[in-house]
């Protein structure tokens, strides 16, 4: 019988950097990290009074918060899994994008994928932020583009 070795989990410094958010509310809640290593921080609802989604239904959702990112960073704001998954609720636009020159309320366009109404409560963790760096393309129009393998190979093109 082969000798059965583990992996021991090697925990890396995360990057950080300051981002100033202003609650508008005072239900508002500060996005919070769930563990330690976590990529995204959880967005909460700030909410009067419950909203109700019934299914293939979008509701514009408020978090109470407005951020000040940092040039060269966006904000993209992605589905809880959990709420996806178990609750069927999940941004409408998949990915929502946060520039780092907006300076308005963050809302979550929330979306029912299934086939029961559910219901948002204020503070309920409705969708989380996850910061990236990003490019912004210099587009130079040309008259040809460099030949490769795949070509104009479409989807499922590679998996065959």
């Amino acid at each position: 019988m082969k000798k059965i070795t583990t992996c021991q989990t090697e925990y890396r410094s995360v990057r950080t950097t300051n981002i100033k958010i202003k609650p508008l509310s005072l239900a508002t809640k500060i996005p919070t990290y769930g563990t330690q290593l976590a990529a995204g921080a959880d967005l909460c609802a700030v909410l009067k009074e419950p909203v109700t989604i019934t299914p293939n239904e979008t509701k514009l959702i408020p978090t109470g918060i407005s951020f000040a990112i940092p040039n060269g960073l966006v904000g993209l704001i992605y589905a809880r899994s959990g709420l996806s998954t178990k609750q069927d609720l999940a941004p409408a636009n998949k990915v929502g994008v946060i520039d780092a020159d907006y300076r308005g309320e963050v809302m979550v366009p929330l979306h029912n994928h299934g086939v029961q109404s559910r219901v948002v409560q204020n503070g309920d963790r409705i969708a989380q932020i996850v910061f990236m760096p990003y490019v912004q393309a210099n587009f130079e129009v040309v008259d040809e583009l460099s030949t490769t393998d795949r070509g104009a190979g479409a989807f499922g093109h590679t998996g065959k």
